[in-house]
């Protein structure tokens, strides 16, 4: 503003202050009381999603949960399941750290809240640091000795810290308590590929895809092990049960290109699929 424009401002508001009759003033501030608008009303305190809210939740995709579920977070903070469910979106959607966060700070507040544990476990594990999740994984087993799930994990983290044994006894009491489990088969199967058996790794997997709630990443991983002892026409048929006729070309024509090297192709397929 210039400087004449700020002195003529001055001296409008300056203007306005003039005397006024007795009573007017008060007479002036009641009407325009009467006039103003009424005051909006305070907008309600938004609630929690409903039972039947949550469990459609469950059907969407990642990205619309760590949506969904970081507001009912931000409606109770202390929300023990909208924090594994953010941790758990999160993890699904490649943003690792915001994962182990989110899990982290639900066991901040429950510290033996088992789901949390498992969560952290597996983000930990999926940012390529598995290390960091052994901890939760075995106090989350300690916690709930009945629990497949711990065990599960535990295989997998301690075999990428080179704790062979160690993982190989966990899985085999992870099936102790859950027979023919394909999670944990699965899991089983893909060390003994990284570990250049893929032959053991069959003798798993095909137990696992036998299982009626095997999923089609199960049936990729048998094509792949399959595909790397050179029984490419099985690999072929299960890759064209599963999968549009291009991805089925491009697997193919990738598992003939690393038949050759096991190993590497055990890192690399899930980046394939990916």
């Amino acid at each position: 503003m210039s400087r004449n424009a700020a002195l003529t401002a001055i001296g409008l508001a300056t203007l306005t202050l003039w005397s006024v009759p007795a009573g007017a003033q008060d007479r002036g501030r009641d009407r325009e009381a009467a006039q103003a608008p009424a005051a909006a009303p305070a907008a309600a305190p938004r609630q929690p999603a409903t039972a039947e809210e949550r469990a459609a939740y469950d059907r969407l995709d990642p990205l619309a949960r760590s949506v969904v579920w970081a507001r009912e977070r931000d409606v109770n903070p202390n929300d023990p399941v909208a924090g594994v469910k953010v941790a758990e979106a999160m993890r699904q959607l490649g943003q690792y750290e915001a994962a182990v966060q989110a899990a982290d700070g639900v066991l901040v507040a429950q510290p033996n809240n088992i789901e949390a544990m498992l969560e952290l476990g597996r983000a930990h594990i999926a940012r390529g640091q598995a290390f960091y999740g052994i901890a939760a994984l075995e106090r989350a087993q300690a916690l709930a000795p009945n629990d497949w799930r711990p065990l599960s994990l535990l295989g997998v983290a301690y075999t990428a810290v080179r704790r062979t044994e160690d993982g190989r006894d966990a899985w085999n009491r992870g099936l102790i308590l859950a027979p023919d489990n394909p999670d944990i088969l699965t899991n089983a199967a893909m060390a003994l590929t990284s570990q250049g058996d893929p032959a053991g790794a069959e003798t798993l997997l095909r137990r696992a895809v036998a299982q009626p709630n095997a999923t089609l990443k199960m049936r990729q991983n048998l094509a792949l092990v399959l595909g790397l002892q050179g029984k490419t026409a099985e690999a072929e048929q299960i890759l064209r049960r599963d999968l549009p006729p291009e991805a089925a070309d491009r697997n193919l024509q990738w598992l003939r290109a690393k038949a050759a090297t096991p190993a590497d192709a055990a890192r690399t397929w899930d980046s394939l699929q990916q």
